[in-house]
């Protein structure tokens, strides 16, 4: 297997299919053309990928939008390159000192039952942060049935309606960044999900209030056909400040829901915290039942040494 760093152009679908192959141990396939879209891979040093004589059968990324480590492997190769990833992304972790890419510590999400994974990440130093006192955290996989009905009504005077492309980025942008109290969502890395794979634009989807201003976004993902049912992926999904506590979070949730079902989704999927946020019951109120444990763990980045004057 021979290593080489990222093309988005030309990978991005392969890394996608490498995750679609690999669904039962990879947290984020259906999903995963947004996270591709980031504005990290905009340096094709963050992610690296495997190739054997005929295809990509690994890759993993660092997603400093996210602080995570993202990756995916054919099961066969798995036990072969997870070490050989996480090695790199020592490397990539110091490289990316004194820039924009740097962070204190990168995080790996993973699901709790793969016993062997989670052995290896503990030999390279990671550390799971799901009973570590106060900042403990952990996180939890939830399916429904998509044919469940999930329709929620909207105050008098709201719209849900599908988001309009390149001329409502920097409006999207705004509320992104207000919603999550953070700056990683950029016009560029929005308007690349409007031509990632997959991309569906009858469930990208946003809520106008009546005086006409962005008020929630939810995104749905499809798979694409094949062999099995097809199941959709709920990300990002998220309510502006000023117009919580009425019901939008449910109504575009269930609205997007309706829709990945009309176009084929047998199953819904979304992740979120296990504690501390209103998602999680959000959720539940709509269908949405735990399925797998996934655990954080966590790599402190030692501090750069200081330079020769």
């Amino acid at each position: 297997m021979n290593a080489r760093p990222l093309d988005r152009d030309r990978d991005a679908p392969l890394m996608l299919h490498v995750a679609l192959e690999a669904a039962v141990s990879t947290l984020h396939s259906v999903d995963l053309p947004y996270r591709l879209a980031s504005w990290a891979l905009d340096l094709p040093e963050n992610a690296i990928l495997w190739e054997d004589s005929r295809r990509v059968v690994g890759w993993a990324a660092m997603q400093a939008p996210f602080w995570m480590i993202d990756f995916a492997f054919l099961p066969e190769v798995e036990e072969a390159l997870l070490p050989a990833a996480l090695e790199w992304a020592d490397g990539r972790a110091e490289a990316a000192h004194g820039s924009i890419y740097e962070r204190p510590q990168w995080f790996v999400t993973t699901f709790g039952d793969l016993a062997d994974r989670l052995a290896t990440l503990e030999r390279h130093g990671y550390v799971c942060q799901a009973d570590v006192g106060e900042d403990s955290w952990s996180r939890v996989l939830l399916r429904r049935d998509a044919t469940q009905p999930a329709r929620a009504s909207l105050p008098p005077g709201f719209v849900i309606r599908p988001f309009n492309g390149a001329r409502e980025v920097d409006a999207y942008v705004e509320l992104h960044r207000a919603t999550f109290e953070s700056k990683s969502m950029t016009p560029e890395w929005r308007t690349r999900t409007l031509v990632a794979p997959h991309h569906r634009t009858d469930a990208d989807l946003v809520v106008e209030s009546p005086d006409g201003r962005l008020a929630g976004f939810c995104i749905g993902w499809l798979s694409p056909p094949g062999p099995g049912p097809r199941v959709g992926q709920i990300e990002p999904l998220g309510v502006g400040r000023d117009f919580r506590e009425v019901g939008l979070g449910a109504a575009l949730l269930g609205e997007c829901a309706r829709r990945l079902a009309a176009a084929g989704a047998r199953a819904l999927y979304v992740e979120t915290d296990t504690y501390r946020t209103p998602a999680l019951g959000l959720y539940e109120s709509l269908g949405f039942q735990p399925v797998r444990e996934i655990l954080v763990y966590r790599k402190d980045v030692p501090a750069s040494a200081p330079r020769a004057p």
